[in-house]
């Protein structure tokens, strides 16, 4: 198992957004706070813009914010418009004609595929709001998402 990155990184930005809602985060600001580049900042945005998560304006006071308030959006959600998997589970089929191979493969692919969907049920159920709720208790930071509802 591997856990993508493009989804943690998102999460992050997502956060950083949601603490400034009245205002437009360019993507040099938002690259700053997760210590990558600018381009790698719009890159993972761009599916969530089509997915209705985040929008952008051009131009000089132009930038990227929520779409919605923090409580409206899930991890799964975010997941799935990015197109990654929390973590990726797979199993190889390096010997397709045996049938050991066949019955190990599917009794893992059972396995995988109900550990899958327990995992974005988990995820269905937390949200960004949820998120910055965790970072204020658990590390004694006040994390406000202004206007939030």
């Amino acid at each position: 198992m591997r856990r993508d990155d493009r989804l943690t990184l998102t999460l992050h930005l997502l956060l950083h957004m949601a603490q400034q809602p009245k205002r437009a985060m360019t993507s040099q600001e938002m690259a700053v706070c997760a210590q990558t580049n600018p381009v790698v900042v719009r890159r993972a945005l761009a599916g969530l813009r089509e997915a209705g998560i985040v929008s952008s304006v051009k131009g000089h006071r132009g930038g990227w914010g929520l779409s919605r308030p923090p409580a409206e959006i899930s991890l799964d959600e975010v997941q799935r418009a990015l197109g990654v998997r929390v973590v990726a589970m797979t199993t190889s089929d390096q010997r397709p004609g045996c049938l050991v191979e066949q019955a190990v493969k599917r009794a893992l692919d059972d396995a995988i595929a109900e550990a899958v969907h327990v995992l974005d049920q988990r995820l269905a159920a937390i949200t960004l709001a949820d998120l910055a709720a965790d970072i204020a208790h658990v590390h004694g930071v006040p994390f406000q998402l202004r206007g939030a509802s």
